[in-house]
């Protein structure tokens, strides 16, 4: 199944983050600016996770919400 197919089948909020959680892990570069990553960081070590972490978790939210 794709992330496209469960959102026109209207499926949960849990179902979708649970297909975004799930599977193998991918590397890949992205360019932001110094500031916007240093915030970033700042704000998931006060949240006590990595910056990994927190940009998966900001993805997950983001792409499970209902429009």
């Amino acid at each position: 199944m794709e992330y496209s197919e469960l959102v026109t089948q209207d499926a949960s909020e849990a179902e979708i983050q649970r297909f975004l959680s799930d599977g193998e892990q991918v590397a890949f570069t992205v360019r932001i600016p110094k500031n916007l990553k240093k915030a970033a960081s700042d704000v998931a070590s006060m949240r006590g996770m990595s910056f990994s972490a927190f940009v998966r978790n900001c993805m997950i939210q983001e792409l499970s919400k209902r429009s």
